[in-house]
This record gives structure tokens, sequence and C-alpha cells, in this order.
């Protein structure tokens, strides 16, 4: 069922209120904690600036959601001339992408990406604000939880120092490229406008309760606070991420406002765990095929092996993460509307929906079904 209700910017930003009001915090968050420890505030991207790169990212999605549908109808009238094509443009643009989808995306993306860049500031943040580790604790937890052993050496025992080490670093970095593709999907594609908002406000809670973590807990994680028991590990491309974010920390503890960039370390909790926890669970809740409720899931597993395994996080980050990705999901949830009670579940009507198109409900399969 596609559900694409008839609102403008201000009614797209209520959709979002939670994510907006999460960005807002962080941000106010963000301002104090630069005044008071007299540190600076960054662009979290170095390469390209997010504000930069995540529009681009969107706006990739939204030509791949509409000049394939463009080429379908053309081939089907077997007709490319130009003036043809422009007009099977406007017909596809007015069918997908009405006003209110635009203000949907729109704010969808600014709410989001305000949570992403203070998050990564605040994180940033964390060690000037809590120069406590927590990392021996964890340690210990962890050991209590494995019966005295560590979870990364069983793992190594287990899976062994080669192959299985270039697996799991692909999986770590390939998670990197899932979260911008979830977003584009969210914001682009699904003309379910209750599931977008789910989702995204979901991410939003996640960056927030995060970052919170990290001020009250710090750690820096197995591979950085007990480095001996990766040293059998063959190099990947993590090991040279996780040297490049170690010189990052040393440089901004350093000097913060010389070293011209942001420290990335902070173990607990794992977002790696808590953010593929809330894809899996709105995937199941918002019906999508069960192919990709399965892809999910196993790819969540893969993730907790991965962070373990590659000393990223202790287990009881993986934890702390789960109970994170839930929670979100939960939060968002009730802040969005999709709800019963207390229980979340997905709204699949709307009052003021517009009726659907069934041109534009020919050319694509709903986004969420029936």
């Amino acid at each position: 069922m596609r559900v694409n209700t008839r609102y403008g910017f201000l009614g797209a930003a209520r959709l979002f209120g939670l994510a907006w009001v999460c960005g807002l915090v962080m941000a106010g968050l963000m301002v104090a904690i630069a005044i008071l420890e007299d540190l600076p505030i960054r662009d979290p991207d170095d390469v390209m600036p997010g504000y930069v790169q995540f529009p681009l990212i969107v706006l990739a999605a939204i030509a791949l959601d509409i000049l394939p549908r463009v080429a379908h109808r053309a081939r089907l009238r077997a007709t490319w001339r130009p003036s043809s094509l422009r007009g099977l443009l406007r017909e596809v643009v007015g069918e997908r992408w009405p006003a209110s989808h635009w203000w949907f995306a729109l704010n969808g993306l600014l709410a989001w990406y305000l949570c992403y860049a203070t998050f990564r500031n605040v994180k940033s943040m964390a060690p000037f604000v809590n120069g406590r580790e927590w990392d021996s604790t964890l340690a210990e937890i962890d050991r209590f939880l494995f019966a005295g052993h560590d979870p990364a050496a069983v793992l190594h025992a287990w899976f062994g120092t080669g192959l299985a080490a270039h697996l799991l670093s692909f999986v770590y970095v390939a998670w990197i490229a899932l979260v911008p593709v979830s977003i584009a999907i969210a914001l682009v594609w699904t003309r379910h406008t209750s599931a977008g908002a789910w989702f995204v406000t979901a991410l939003a809670v996640d960056w927030v309760l995060g970052a919170l973590l990290y001020l009250l807990v710090p750690t820096v994680g197995p591979i950085y606070s007990d480095a001996a028991m990766f040293e059998e590990l063959p190099r990947t491309y993590v090991t040279t991420l996780q040297e490049g974010m170690w010189q990052d920390r040393v440089a901004v503890l350093a000097d913060p406002r010389g070293a011209d960039t942001l420290q990335t370390i902070a173990a607990f909790a794992s977002l790696h765990v808590g953010i593929m926890v809330t894809i899996c669970l709105v995937v199941r809740l918002v019906g999508l095929p069960r192919w990709v409720q399965a892809s999910a899931w196993a790819f969540l597993a893969l993730t907790v092996l991965s962070t373990v395994y590659l000393g990223w996080h202790f287990a009881a980050d993986v934890v702390g993460g789960v109970a994170l990705g839930a929670f979100a999901v939960w939060l968002a949830g009730i802040a969005t509307g999709n709800r019963e009670g207390w229980r979340v579940r997905l709204v699949r009507s709307e009052p003021a929906a517009a009726p659907l198109d069934p041109v534009g409900a020919s050319d694509a399969r709903p986004a969420v079904p029936e």
C-alpha cells in the first residue's frame, strides 16, 4: 500500500518532529560543550562536506527513481524523440514527485543530517567532557559473560585469523555505505511516508542515544585498550582505518584546534549494531519481503561478529547496541504515530491521503505491501 499525504513544508516537518527535536537537542549540546571546553565545531566529513555529499546521494537516488521509468515508458510507446522524452519526464515527475513528497524528502534529509553532523562533533568532544575510560570494566564484564575468556580471542580461535579477517573487514566497511543508501530508500523510493519517517526518526534517536552514552561511558574499544590480542590478524582496510582513527584521536587530544579533524573513537554502545537492529526491526514491522528481512538479520549477525572479531567493540557494547537500536524503533514508532496504544505497528492508512495514481502504481512495486 502506498500512502503519500498531501502537505507542505510544515506538515512534513511535523512528520519528522522527533527527528528535528533530536537534532536541535544535539546542536544545543554541541554548542554548550564547545563553549565550556573551548573546542571547535567542524564539518564531520573530510573528503567532501556532508551538506554536499548527502544531497548528492539523494539526488542520485531521485534520478534512479525517475529515469528508468522514463526509459520504460519510452520503450513501451516506441518513441525516443527529445520532445517526447521531455513530456514523459514531466509525466513521471508529476506522478512520482508531487510537492508534498519533495517536502517530505527535504525535511527528512535536513533533520537527519543535523543529527548526524552534531553527533559526530559531540562524539569527538566526549574525551574532553569525561576523561575516565571504562574499557577495563567492560573487559571484565566480557570475561564474565564468556566464562573467563575474551570474546575476541574466542572468535579468533573459532574462525581463524586469515580469510575470516578479510571477509569481516568487508562487512564492517559495507555497513558504512548501508546507512546513506537506507536513508535514500526511506526518503526517495518509498511512497509510504509513515514508514519512511519512522525509519529516519529511529536513526536520529540512535545518534542521540549513542552520543549521550559516549559522554557518560567513554571507551576506546579492545583494539586500542588491548592491542596485543589482535596482533595475529592480517592487515586489511580496517587495520588502516583503525590506525588512522587513532592518529586523529592523538592529534585532537593534543591540539583540538590545530588538528583540523575530529576524533571518532568511542565504543559503548556499538552504533554499528544499534543501527543494524533498527534496520532489522523496521523492515520487519513495515512488512518488507521476506528475503529483505532475512538479508537484514544475516547482515546484523555478521556485523556483530565483525565488530568483536576486529576489536572495535566489547561484547558488552553489542548488548548495549541491541538495546539502543530496539528502543529507538519503539520511541520513533510512538512519535510518528505508528502505534496501537504503546505497541508500535505501521499505520497503513492516513485520513488525508491522496488517491493512488494507477499509472504511478504500475511503474513500481509498492514499497510497503498491503
